[in-house]
C-alpha cells in the first residue's frame, strides 16, 4: 500500500531509510530536501524533449513517448542504486508537486513490495514550509553572535564550543563561503534556494529553548542573503565579542587561506576586486607583495587598512548589546580551548536568566 505523508520534521524525515528525489538533475542541483538522493525518472534532456512534444506536438505521443522512458529509468534504479535494497526498505520519494513521476515511481516500489511513502504536493510542500519559516514568521531560537574582526577566530571557536555541546548554527558552511574576499570554496556557493534549505534543516534541529551561538556576519555571504527572519533575529541578538593581535590574526589568516594564497592568479584576481575607495597605489602594492609570496606581510596589510576599517563601519549604528568580551592571544590549542570555555560559561549565565 501506498502510504501519503506531508510530514517534514527532522523526526519523520529521519525515520525513512532514504529520500528520493526523481525529479531532473538540474531541478535537483538547484534545491531538493537535505539529504535526499536523485533518481530522476526523466533526465534533463528527455525532459526537455517529452515537455516540447507535449506543448507543441501530440499530448498523446508526449505521455506515450515519455512513459517508456520513465519505465526504462526507474528499471536501470532498480538495478543499479536501488539493487541492495531488501524488502524492508522505505523511502520517501517526492517530485515537483507530487504528481505523475513521483507517482510512477512509487507505484512500482509499491509492486516490488517495499514501504514506500509519496511526499503529497513534492518539493513545494517543503519550498513552502522553508518561506514560512524563514521569511513569514519571526524565528523561535534565541540567538547569540560570536562577533568580531576578521581573523580573529570566529569559525574555530565555533566547532570549539559545538564539541562541548553548545547549540550552533554556521552560516559560512552553509553558505560553503567563508564571507570575505577571498571566501570562496571550492565547487562553489549552493543556490539561495539550496541555501535556504540547509538553514531550515539545520534550525529546525535545534532546541529554540536553549541559547544558539551563531557568527556574525552581513547580510549576504558570498552572493547568498540571509533571510529575513533570521537576519532580523540576528540584528536583535547579543552579541560575545572576540579580540586578538592584529599579527594573529594575520597568522591565523595565512594558515586558514593556506591553500588559496598558494594559487597567486587567483589570489591576484581577488584583489582586483577590492572596492573602488582602496586606492590604485595601495591594491598595487598588495598585488606585488602576492606576487612575491609576502602573504603575511599582505594579511596585515588587508587587516589594518581594508578589513578592520569595513568591521568598524558596519558596527555604527548597531545595537546589538555586548555581553562578554573573549581574548585569543594566540594560534596555540590552549588559547582557543580557554576561549571557549569561557563562552561556554557566557553562554551558560544568558540561558540562567
Amino acid at each position: 500500500m501506498i502510504r501519503r505523508t506531508a510530514d517534514l520534521s527532522p523526526g519523520a524525515r529521519d525515520a525513512f531509510d532514504a529520500i528520493i528525489d526523481v525529479r531532473s538533475p538540474a531541478e535537483f542541483a538547484l534545491d531538493h530536501i537535505p539529504g535526499a538522493i536523485n533518481l530522476p525518472v526523466l533526465d534533463d534532456a528527455q525532459r526537455a524533449v517529452v515537455g516540447t512534444e507535449y506543448v507543441q506536438g501530440s499530448k498523446f505521443l508526449a505521455r506515450r513517448n515519455g512513459a517508456a522512458l520513465v519505465a526504462r529509468n526507474i528499471a536501470a534504479h532498480l538495478e543499479g542504486a536501488l539493487a541492495d535494497r531488501g524488502g524492508g526498505f522505505k523511502p520517501l520519494v517526492y517530485c515537483w508537486r507530487g504528481g505523475q513521476r513521483s507517482g510512477a515511481m512509487v507505484t512500482v516500489m509499491d509492486q516490488v513490495g517495499w514501504p514506500v511513502t509519496v511526499l503529497d504536493g513534492g518539493y513545494q510542500t517543503w519550498r513552502r514550509q522553508v518561506k514560512a519559516a524563514l521569511y513569514d514568521a519571526p524565528l523561535a531560537h534565541s540567538l547569540v553572535l560570536l562577533d568580531g574582526p576578521t581573523g580573529v577566530g570566529k569559525t574555530a571557536l565555533l566547532g570549539a564550543v559545538a564539541a562541548r555541546g553548545v547549540q550552533t548554527l554556521d552560516l559560512e558552511a552553509l553558505a560553503a563561503h567563508r564571507g570575505s574576499l577571498f571566501g570562496a570554496m571550492p565547487g562553489g556557493q549552493p543556490s539561495q534556494k539550496a541555501f535556504e534549505s540547509r538553514l531550515h534543516d539545520a534550525l529546525s534541529r535545534l532546541d529554540p529553548a536553549r541559547p544558539v551561538l551563531v557568527e556574525a556576519e552581513s547580510s549576504k555571504i558570498g552572493a547568498r542573503v540571509v533571510p529575513p527572519s533570521l537576519w532580523a533575529a540576528m540584528a536583535a541578538a547579543p552579541t560575545i565579542r572576540l579580540e586578538s593581535p592584529v599579527e594573529v590574526r594575520a597568522a591565523r589568516t595565512v594558515r586558514d587561506y593556506a591553500d588559496f594564497a598558494a594559487d597567486r592568479l587567483a589570489l591576484d584576481t581577488a584583489l582586483t576586486r577590492l572596492p573602488r575607495h582602496i586606492g590604485k597605489q595601495m591594491v598595487a602594492e598588495w598585488r606585488a607583495l602576492a606576487a612575491a609570496g609576502e602573504v603575511e606581510t599582505l594579511a596585515v596589510d588587508l587587516i589594518v587598512h581594508h578589513y578592520d576599517p569595513a568591521y568598524r563601519r558596519q558596527g555604527q549604528g548597531r545595537a546589538r548589546p555586548e555581553r562578554a568580551v573573549v581574548g585569543i592571544a594566540s594560534l596555540d590549542d590552549d588559547a582557543l580551548e580557554t576561549a571557549a570555555d569561557q563562552t561556554v560559561e557566557v553562554l551558560a549565565g544568558l540561558n540562567a536568566r
